[in-house]
């Protein structure tokens, strides 16, 4: 690949990171899609469809409904700065974010609930909450669970949690192969390693960069990538 079209699609997903919250709805369809296995016995087969399909219609479908409705007031009350709102959990009236992953974890807005309260919590300075949330945020887009990643990663580092944040960041790094997502929490990774003394980790993050992204990199690692080879 040319570096012109890396450079197209480094600015593509820098753009996909600036709109992320628009793209986290975008990426994650609404509807849950569900199958079940028929027992495989002949007489049970008309009763296990049937089944199926009344499940599907009479129970998860209005789920859904619920929940996103539940999820789209939150993010309404978000994008007009009403963070406290946003995030809710305090009264029926109000589930907000927290709200709507607690009531309806098994859909895919209450996944995306997961994700946006995690937020919302770590901005509040609540880290181990944060972490926990996002723990339970599960998505099929790779750069969405990169971020998940990451951003348990910045929790454990602000509990001072170093090692483990460490292992978050390889986990981000790794989820996604996308070349920026993957430089951007190399970096990450690194800097971390510098701040903890970890001159054997800073030396693998940096010369990754060094070898892999310098595309994406602007020389903002110049000076680390200099001085980790005298490690």
């Amino acid at each position: 690949m040319s570096k012109k079209k890396n450079n197209k699609r480094g600015k593509r997903t820098v753009e996909f990171f600036e709109n992320l919250e628009e793209k986290a709805m975008q990426s994650e369809a609404f509807v849950e899609k569900h199958s079940k296995k028929i027992v495989a016995v002949v007489a049970l087969i008309v009763l296990g469809i049937l089944g199926y399909f009344a499940y599907d219609q009479f129970v998860v479908v209005p789920k859904n409904a619920e929940a996103t409705q539940q999820f789209l007031n939150a993010q309404n009350n978000l994008s007009k700065g009403n963070d406290s709102l946003a995030l809710g959990g305090k009264s029926a009236a109000n589930p907000g974010f927290l709200g709507t992953y607690e009531e309806y974890k098994g859909t895919n807005s209450g996944k995306l609930a997961a994700y946006n309260a995690a937020i919302l919590e770590f901005n509040n300075g609540k880290y181990q909450r944060a972490y926990d949330l996002m723990d339970g945020f599960k998505s099929s887009n790779k750069i969405l669970t990169a971020l998940k990643f990451g951003v348990m990663a910045d929790a454990k580092a602000n509990l001072k949690k170093g090692d483990e944040a460490l292992s978050l960041f390889d986990k981000a790094i790794s989820a996604s192969d996308d070349k920026f997502t993957s430089y951007y929490f190399t970096r990450k990774a690194g800097l971390l390693a510098l701040a903890l003394q970890n001159k054997s980790a800073a030396k693998k993050y940096f010369s990754k960069i060094e070898e892999s992204y310098l595309d994406y990199d602007g020389g903002a690692s110049d000076a680390y990538i200099e001085m980790i080879k005298y490690y």
